[in-house]
């Protein structure tokens, strides 16, 4: 290309030649489903053209919330990035993330993440990897089998559920770090006439009260290859774990292989053979801050977490983001203040994201070299950025 590319929001008109560049990319269906025809509220899709005005690339910011410790958190979740293949390699998916970030900061986003086909790219726009949705298969007869409990009911689910369920994951998820709210006009588009996720749903009751929900897919023929497929298990006691992970276990018949995304730290991992796991797949994810100091006010930390410490951002796509910054935690909140002066700790962008989602100590992103410091200077002061934990995803987008 003589020129570069120009990079604009996608109009209706321009949709057929987005999913054509799509198919091409991801291999997907000729005929687009009715939801790529148009623009829902909760998306905005981004476009690169060529001097002669065909779509090279196109990119979209899905506005998702993120639960981070109780608070959820504006993001621009990114998804179906795709370059023309004669365009590969000129800047274009630079061009695309970089209007992306603008806009998601114009509409007040914080943060990003996004799934990868290939990681480098996105390192060189600044997201770095946060984590991997990991989906696992067992042997359902390995699964424990226990007398079912008196105390808990234990019902097929209806479409009438699905709020109940809807609250029941807000309980698991709201006080984790990563993971969306499914709330906000996307999700509710999606969801509009929608009936059961799958093909069946399990719940589980305690004095009317939903305590633990499976959904699943079962899948083609009951011989050796036949495998359910549980979109997901949430729980909120032991108890309803238990039973949860019993009505599992009673497919070992007719399904051999359970499959399933775990959950680090729920009610249901404890229950389930995870020692004699398979990984089935891995999704590798990625972050970053769209607006820092807003990532960082708009999150919810952990009451214990206390401290002050100034260091230096360098932000290659997101300008605003780069400068120098105080950090200040206390009493389950926190702030970034603008500061001037030398300071001992200069960070990248990559390794701010690091440290935020909890996904490596500061001595471990310095070893990276996405943290610099003098001699005699203890990266460790940065690990106030991280106090929150890890942060995990169990959505794919």
């Amino acid at each position: 290309m003589s020129e570069p590319v120009h990079v604009r929001e996608l109009s209706t008109d321009d949709l057929d030649a987005a999913w054509e560049l799509g198919r091409f990319a991801f291999g997907s269906d000729p005929q687009p489903p009715a939801h790529a025809t148009v623009t829902p509220a909760g998306m905005t899709r981004y476009g690169a053209f060529d001097d002669s005005g065909r779509l090279v690339g196109k990119a979209v910011d899905l506005h998702h919330d993120q639960w981070w410790s109780g608070r959820a958190v504006p993001a621009a979740d990114v998804a179906g990035v795709a370059v023309a293949p004669e365009a590969r390699g000129r800047g274009v998916g630079r061009a695309l993330l970089t209007a992306l970030l603008r806009g998601a900061r114009e509409r007040q986003a914080a943060v990003s993440a996004l799934y990868p086909t290939i990681a480098a790219p996105y390192r060189a726009c600044g997201w770095e990897a946060g984590g991997v949705l990991r989906t696992v298969d067992l042997a359902t007869a390995a699964l424990p089998r226990h007398r079912p409990s008196p105390d808990l009911a234990v019902r097929a689910g209806t479409t009438a559920d699905l709020p109940a369920v809807a609250g029941l994951y807000e309980r698991v998820a709201r006080h984790r770090n990563g993971m969306l709210t499914r709330r906000g006009e996307l999700f509710d588009f999606f969801a509009a006439d929608r009936g059961l996720p799958g093909d069946g749903l399990t719940l589980v009751e305690d004095d009317g009260h939903l305590v633990g929900y499976a959904t699943w897919q079962r899948g083609r023929g009951y011989g050796a290859d036949s495998v359910l497929t549980v979109d997901e298990a949430l729980a909120v006691t032991a108890e309803a774990a238990r039973e949860l992970v019993g009505v599992l276990g009673s497919w070992a018949s007719v399904a051999p292989t359970l499959r399933l995304c775990p959950l680090d730290g729920d009610a249901v991992s404890p229950h389930l053979p995870l020692e004699s796991a398979r990984d089935h797949e891995r999704d590798l994810w990625m972050h970053r801050p769209v607006d820092v100091a807003r990532a960082v006010s708009a999150r919810g930390w952990p009451a214990h977490a206390r401290g002050v410490v100034d260091f230096g951002l360098t932000d290659a796509l997101a300008d605003w983001n780069t400068g120098t910054w105080r950090l200040t935690v206390a009493d389950g909140a926190a702030e970034l203040t603008r500061v001037g002066g030398e300071v001992d700790l200069r960070l990248d962008v990559r390794g701010f994201a690091l440290l935020y989602a909890g996904a490596a100590r500061a001595r471990s992103v310095a070893q990276a070299g996405l943290l610099h410091h003098g001699p005699g200077v203890d990266p460790a002061a940065l690990d106030l950025l991280g106090a929150g934990g890890p942060a995990q995803l169990l959505d794919y987008f």
